[in-house]
């Protein structure tokens, strides 16, 4: 059994560490790029490398709900550029998936759907990130790259150093080992995965392996469990549960209507005649 989350710890949302200079005469939004001006996706990277790398992203958003925060005041994504340093503007990182925890579902009122995730924009970094390793990303995503001061930092220093995300996961589909770390003043350490699950106290939720039916394939998968230890159901489990206990409370009504037929025709009665 995992130890269970706990909110003994205040979230502490992961703020950007860029500070508006003093000259710009005007809002950043106004005067820095945007997810508009950045581009979302790179046409000269390779594709999705599998359809696990599909499905997957779509469970961890489908489960990743919060007991003390509102849905519309969370943001996750897959595969979508995540731009980190204002002085490089087009310097991003694609995880596979990641959660933004204090900012709005929607880019603006008009519920625009982001293009990019643009730090300096948002000033919320995400909470947890995580990556499933693919052959071609394993040496980046696990931190075994030596950085090129020529070039853009690797993964696990931009995570780690710069956007300061607390909670990293890595996740390899292939062997099914679940490896994550939490940040700490001296940066990311292991944490200890029980019965293939950890916990995330400061959100009051966990993340393990859960094997299922998902997309139509039963394997292992990785999504969220609560405080309870309960793994938190996705909206289709939650309408197919519903459906179930209501066909569960119709049958029960009519078994009852049955043995009180039963009983009224025992008595002389005819149950058609009554109402």
């Amino acid at each position: 059994m995992s130890p269970r989350p706990t909110s003994a710890s205040p979230l502490q949302i992961p703020q950007n560490p860029y500070i508006v200079p003093a000259d710009v005469p005007l809002p950043p939004r106004e005067t820095w790029p945007t997810m508009y001006d950045l581009p979302s996706e790179d046409p000269e990277e390779p594709g999705l490398p599998d359809e696990f790398h599909d499905f997957q992203p779509q469970l961890l958003s489908a489960t990743f709900c919060l007991a003390d925060v509102a849905a519309d005041r969370i943001f996750t994504a897959a595969d979508l550029n995540l731009y980190y340093d204002i002085a490089h503007p087009r310097w991003y990182k694609r995880p596979d998936w990641f959660a933004v925890v204090g900012v709005p579902r929607f880019y603006s009122d008009d519920d625009d759907l982001r293009l990019s995730y643009v730090t300096w924009q948002e000033q919320v970094n995400p909470y947890i990130v995580v990556e499933l390793l693919s052959p071609g990303t394993a040496d980046e995503d696990l931190g075994l790259v030596q950085a090129d001061p020529n070039a853009p930092p690797p993964k696990w220093q931009v995570y780690e150093q710069i956007l300061r995300i607390p909670y990293y996961v890595v996740f390899d589909h292939y062997t099914e080992n679940l490896q994550a770390f939490r940040l700490t003043e001296a940066g990311y350490v292991p944490i200890t995965i029980l019965d293939g699950r950890f916990t995330i106290p400061e959100l009051g939720i966990g993340l393990g392996l859960w094997r299922g039916r998902f997309q139509g394939r039963v394997r292992d998968w990785l999504r969220f469990f609560d405080a309870d230890d309960q793994w938190i159901l996705t909206p289709l489990e939650v309408e197919r549960e519903r459906a179930d206990q209501e066909q569960i409370r119709a049958e029960r009504e009519r078994l009852r209507a049955e043995r009180l037929a039963e009983l009224l025709r025992a008595q002389g009665i005819d149950p058609d005649q009554i109402g």
